[in-house]
């Protein structure tokens, strides 16, 4: 590895003529850019693809998804959308954003676009996942969560607001049996104290 100098680096640089070759986690370290789609080309700190978008930074740029400074100019760190000239950004702070967003939503944090903002994030090394938004996943696996037993199962329940309903705390709090929480109680119900915090159902 011509970064790292140790022995199995795979990833050859596609430049005709280059004889660099890295272990695929060191690339960044040095500025190296794999490319995730068709042939899947890598290309070291000297061959990589750079952006020509023509821009001019006023003042003090900040990275549109992190707000703390970029560098004054195109570099392997910052980054522009090619579409709206004014969204700057750090690569690591747009790497963020894909993962997330995946292929589907992806787009100019700015200007939303994509047509031309995809390819050219995916021709400089982001690497654009086809997957849905992680946070549609996230509410997709806070739906399968197993649910907290929520009823009184005592013989008789006392509570007014039927057997479904409870109070935070109090004679009508619900507990849940200690042992394998699938059957429940207010407090009164069976004969508990306000200072009981725990209980277990007949069967357990």
């Amino acid at each position: 590895c011509c970064i790292c100098r140790k022995k199995g680096a795979t990833v050859a640089c596609r430049q005709k003529r280059c004889s660099r070759r890295f272990h695929l986690p060191c690339s960044s370290q040095r500025g190296c850019i794999s490319q995730f789609f068709g042939e899947y080309s890598s290309f070291c700190w000297e061959h990589r693809p750079q952006q020509t978008v023509q821009t001019l930074q006023e003042g003090h740029t900040t990275c549109i998804i992190c707000m703390e400074v970029v560098e004054d100019s195109l570099s392997y760190t910052t980054m522009v959308c090619p579409s709206c000239k004014h969204a700057w950004f750090h690569r690591g702070c747009i790497q963020g954003q894909a993962f997330r967003a995946g292929l589907r939503l992806f787009a100019c944090p700015h200007c939303r676009d994509q047509e031309r903002f995809v390819p050219e994030m995916a021709q400089m090394g982001i690497r654009v996942p086809d997957m849905c938004p992680a946070w549609e996943q996230e509410e997709e696996e806070e739906l399968a969560l197993p649910q907290l037993h929520g009823r009184c199962d005592a013989r008789q329940c006392l509570y007014r607001g039927g057997r479904e309903q409870w109070e935070e705390e109090g004679p009508w709090q619900l507990l849940l049996c200690s042992s394998c929480a699938a059957s429940g109680t207010h407090r009164r119900c069976s004969g508990l104290g306000d200072t009981t915090q725990q209980w277990e159902c007949a069967g357990c």
